[in-house]
């Protein structure tokens, strides 16, 4: 399938450079299967659900994963993407045509790491020197991986360690937040336990590749990075009960989404997972893990753009994204949101 079908003009300002205050208040775009949009917001969320539903979060925590560094007099910036052991990770090297393979690289507080082999898609893997542990080294040296059509508007700041962190953010590994999260609270979650919608937690290390635009012209030559990630036995227990019970389950972001679909059976259960997925979802797949997506607003020509149409349908997602445009929803990681329910 052609990449452009996927294409649509922003305009700038819509961007949203810092998230809506408190969390909650930001808008929500409520899009059923048929008939019209409804301009709702986020804590209207308690009643577009209804009782014995499923709103399945993922708990990750983002780690300082940005990092700026010298190879010698060379300056390069490391974002990192998936962790391979206790000191070694998959890491995007920006001016990696200035490193090889054995090169030490050295970032600021004192941490070093080697860059042990060159990957096929460019990337590298770093070992990275010294006892402590590589989460000590990351909060010495890194800082939050921020979006660049954020940072690259306005840098990183303190403020982002708080706002680029979901409530749910328990266990690290990730380096970019699962960003639908980003707008629940105590208040909104605290309604939707008085709604009778259930909760549960799964665990997906968000890859630095998950937001890249596509480069390829079709999807078919388009290579997706493994993520690792985590369904316990118990958790898919309790998605099965509910959806036997006439429940459905509700993805919160794109995250929770691709590990349901990769732990679902052809029967429409969810079996419990543990390990990598690059599952790559495009128009014509057939969804056995959700029954429906809560969403930000995505890149064109994202994975994540093609996600969404798979779901609701090319031509509908499109007529979604001109209404947003038009009635200037907040766009991307800080943006506003939309309920997608086929």
């Amino acid at each position: 399938m052609r990449v452009d079908l996927f294409d649509f003009e922003l305009p700038q300002e819509l961007i949203a450079l810092r998230p809506a205050r408190p969390r909650d208040a930001a808008r929500m775009l409520y899009v059923p299967g048929e008939g019209t949009f409804e301009d709702k917001g986020v804590g209207d969320l308690p009643q577009l659900l209804n009782p014995g539903d499923v709103l399945v979060f993922n708990d990750t925590r983002v780690i300082p994963a940005q990092l700026e560094g010298r190879r010698g007099e060379a300056k390069i910036g490391v974002t990192l993407h998936k962790r391979e052991d206790l000191r070694r990770w998959q890491a995007f090297i920006r001016n990696a045509k200035r490193v090889r393979e054995g090169d030490q690289l050295v970032f600021g507080g004192g941490v070093s790491a080697i860059a042990e082999a060159r990957h096929g898609d460019g990337s590298f893997t770093l070992f990275f020197e010294g006892e402590e542990p590589v989460e000590v080294l990351l909060d010495r040296a890194g800082t939050m991986p921020l979006p660049p059509y954020i940072a690259g508007k306005r840098g990183v700041d303190a403020q982002d360690l708080e706002d680029y962190q979901t409530m749910f953010a328990e266990k690290d590994g990730a380096v970019a937040a699962p960003t639908a999260s980003l707008h629940f609270t105590q208040r909104l979650v605290d309604a939707i336990d008085a709604a009778g919608i259930q909760r549960e937690m799964l665990t997906l290390h968000v890859g630095a590749g998950t937001f890249l635009p596509v480069k390829a012209d079709d999807t078919e030559d388009h290579q997706m990075h493994s993520e690792w990630g985590r369904i316990t036995p118990e958790v898919a227990e309790r998605l099965n009960a509910a959806r036997a019970d006439g429940g459905r389950i509700i993805a919160v972001g794109t995250t929770s989404l691709r590990l349901l679909e990769s732990a679902a059976r052809e029967d429409r259960t969810i079996a419990p997972f543990e390990g990598d997925t690059d599952i790559f979802i495009t128009p014509g797949y057939r969804f056995n893990g959700i029954d429906g997506l809560m969403t930000n607003f995505h890149l064109p020509k994202s994975t994540l753009m093609m996600l969404v149409s798979a779901l609701m349908g090319r031509e509908r997602m499109m007529a979604v994204y001109e209404h947003a445009i038009a009635n200037e929803y907040r766009f991307y990681s800080y943006g506003d949101s939309s309920l997608l329910l086929p």
